[in-house]
């Protein structure tokens, strides 16, 4: 007889989570659960989440973020140690 999967808990003790850990996982990532809570002794330990869906590549996702201010090639008015003996 097949029994039908258990449905993942909000909040789970830490020795339950390790036994259904990769079951918790794809749970939590199929379903986009917000989260699960997992316990030790009754007190909040971690949370198990769902990683984020990028909208496309990481190339290049961070264009346009970056200012600079002045020439990066132009040498510094500060003489530093390391050149000192």
């Amino acid at each position: 007889m097949r029994r039908a999967p258990k449905t993942a808990p909000s909040e789970i003790p830490a020795t339950e989570f390790k036994a259904r850990c990769l079951e918790l996982m794809r749970e939590v990532h199929d379903r986009r659960r917000n989260y699960i809570t997992i316990t030790r002794r009754g007190r909040p330990l971690a949370r198990l989440v769902p990683v984020p869906e990028l909208a496309g590549s990481l190339y290049g996702c961070l264009k346009g973020q970056a200012k600079i201010h002045g020439d990066l090639t132009e040498p510094v008015d500060v003489v530093w140690e390391a050149l000192q003996d």
